[in-house]
């Protein structure tokens, strides 16, 4: 398993977006300067009234696939 950390800040308004189907992933450059697309579904607990800020970790597994995600 690997572990990718990432910062994100994302309003209320363009999580919309994500929520209405209009857009499936997110895309976010990594501290390590790595490019990781994920679905945006798995932000949703994060979700406040001003929208997700934070920094994350995101564990895939070897096939890079999603394992989880915490907010760190």
């Amino acid at each position: 398993m690997k572990d990718i950390t990432f910062s994100l800040q994302i309003s209320s308004e363009q999580y919309l977006a994500y929520y209405q189907g209009v857009a499936k992933n997110v895309i976010v450059r990594a501290h390590n300067g790595q490019t990781v697309q994920f679905p945006a579904n798995v932000l949703q607990p994060f979700l406040t009234h001003d929208g997700i800020a934070g920094t994350f970790n995101l564990q895939i597994d070897e096939h890079h696939k999603f394992v989880g995600i915490q907010k760190i």
